[in-house]
């Protein structure tokens, strides 16, 4: 892909279901709140991280990329 990408959870939506470490282990971790967090918020861009986006049950995982902010998911309508 070749992208940095920006990742951000929304701790307002987040449910702590864990899918994101199904789709992408070395991406996200679960803090003491069972909600899930980004290991580096800046980072190249994955396959992974776009199936944890896209797997997230409430869609609480937003990328965009990093040097223009435009969204890469969810998509912008």
């Amino acid at each position: 892909m070749g992208d940095r990408w920006h990742v951000e959870v929304d701790r307002s939506l987040c449910v702590g279901s864990a899918q994101c470490l199904h789709h992408a282990p070395g991406g996200f971790r679960l803090d003491s709140a069972r909600q899930s967090r980004p290991l580096a918020p800046d980072t190249d861009a994955s396959e992974q991280l776009l199936a944890a986006a896209e797997g997230c049950p409430v869609e609480a995982i937003v990328i965009t990329l990093a040097e223009s902010g435009e969204a890469v998911y969810p998509p912008e309508e």
